[in-house]
């Protein structure tokens, strides 16, 4: 996904703060809609699509967690909860109802700029037709592609950086063969046999993490002659 081209909903019932975040991120380059309550956020939400929203959690009438929690029933838009309030536990809250990222207030600017911009980076580019599954299964394990998280029932496994790219890469395009030449590129890294060398070094360990036997892989296969493939269930 492309930051600058993202629409952005800001919601806070502080009109100076809206206003002057508005106008940041406008600055910046992002497309930005504001809402004073959670009220008027739904109204703006039924009517428009949003690429993220960033939203305060101390609000009159409906707070920021109880509009997060709402709407994390209904879609998966990233949500940046700000809060005057920086305890573990309303962290916690906040991510527990589904918040993407938390950002106590007071904060300086650049710090959410990048935060938003982080945000922005781990969700996969929209593609022109949106029947993919935003879920994959890969035996006992499942692969949220969308917050780019792999699970094994209820527990949360952990991927490194490159492992987590090397999944977006290959849940982009399930069932198709995948060179270690364009793996290299895609992982932005610089091109040669050594660094292909390394892309196999991280496909075995994802596989340790994904395969009931690594040696005889089911789902991250190698085919001869092409390179590597996803094979979900």
């Amino acid at each position: 996904m492309s930051d600058v081209d993202a629409h952005l909903l800001i919601v806070d019932d502080d009109e100076r703060i809206r206003g002057l975040l508005q106008k940041f991120l406008i600055r910046h380059g992002f497309l930005v809609s504001a809402a004073r309550d959670a009220a008027h956020a739904r109204r703006l939400l039924a009517g428009l699509d949003f690429d993220m929203i960033v939203l305060d959690v101390m609000m009159p009438g409906e707070d920021g967690i109880s509009l997060t929690r709402s709407l994390r029933e209904e879609m998966t838009t990233p949500i940046l909860l700000l809060t005057a309030r920086g305890e573990t536990e309303d962290r916690i809250a906040g991510l527990e109802a589904g918040a993407d990222d938390y950002l106590a207030k007071p904060f300086e600017p650049k710090e959410l700029l990048l935060r938003i911009n982080a945000i922005l980076r781990r969700m996969p580019d929209l593609a022109p037709v949106n029947v993919a599954p935003k879920v994959l299964t890969l035996g006992p394990i499942r692969y949220d592609i969308e917050r780019g998280e792999m699970w094994r029932g209820a527990d949360l496994i952990r991927l490194t950086a490159t492992e987590t790219q090397l999944m977006r890469i290959f849940s982009s395009s399930p069932g198709e063969a995948i060179t270690r030449s364009k793996l290299v590129e895609d992982l932005g890294r610089d091109r040669g046999q050594a660094q292909e060398r390394a892309v196999d070094v991280q496909i075995t360990r994802l596989r340790r993490k994904i395969e009931a036997d690594p040696k005889q892989p089911r789902y991250l296969q190698t085919v001869r002659g092409a390179g590597y493939m996803l094979s979900p269930d």
